[in-house]
């Protein structure tokens, strides 16, 4: 599991998109295990979360994820279903429309369907903006749950701490150019914690 942060304007959303072939390369190829990111199997092996919460709103909770069910392929298991909505605080919403969600209910929604469909390759933009504590809490043990299934998570977040929990990697992109991969502990043993190793760079960019 590979946390990945930078500030704004790094290149981070740039980054996953070039991942994920939702970008254009302009030079050299990106594989998903032995895959092309641009084949149909990089693309049915992996799940993207974005940082928004631009969903169908004319759906329910529980057409949603089937529609993403479908998307791979999969059945839905609604016994699974109702208990990942009781467990994210959820309980009984799933026959709600999405458009009564609030924009945290939306986040766990999208939650919800990765950790359903556990893909070999998951990416996570900034999705667990506006989560209740809780659910963070939740999230944290599931998103352990896929690492030690075997499966690949690259996290973009701007929660240190919580990096610093779950992450075994940890990459800095600045200025479009990743300048640090290294595992969390070898860089809480040199700097710290992550939040100072990131305050280091922010000092660097603004010394003239």
């Amino acid at each position: 599991m590979v946390g990945l942060i930078g500030p704004n304007g790094s290149g981070k959303s740039t980054l996953i998109k070039v991942i994920l072939d939702l970008l254009q390369l302009q030079s050299g190829r990106v594989c998903i295990g032995s895959h092309t990111s641009q084949s149909r199997d990089a693309k049915m092996s992996s799940i993207y979360l974005s940082s928004n919460d631009y969903l169908p709103e004319f759906l329910t909770g529980e057409e949603y994820l089937r529609f993403m069910h479908g998307l791979y392929g999969e059945p839905l298991d609604h016994t699974a279903l109702t208990a990942q909505f009781t467990r994210y605080s959820m309980r009984d919403r799933h026959r709600d429309l999405i458009e009564d969600y609030s924009h945290g209910m939306r986040k766990k929604l999208q939650l919800i369907a990765a950790f359903m469909l556990r893909r070999r390759f998951t990416v996570i933009d900034e999705t667990l903006n506006g989560v209740d504590i809780d659910a963070v809490n939740v999230f944290e043990r599931d998103i352990r749950g896929l690492a030690k299934e075997g499966r690949s998570v690259l996290l973009c977040s701007h929660d240190f701490t919580m990096l610093e929990h779950i992450a075994d990697e940890l990459a800095v992109l600045i200025q479009g150019a990743l300048v640090v991969q290294a595992p969390v502990g070898k860089v809480i043993q040199d700097h710290g914690t992550i939040a100072d190793l990131a305050n280091e760079f922010t000092q660097a960019m603004e010394t003239p």
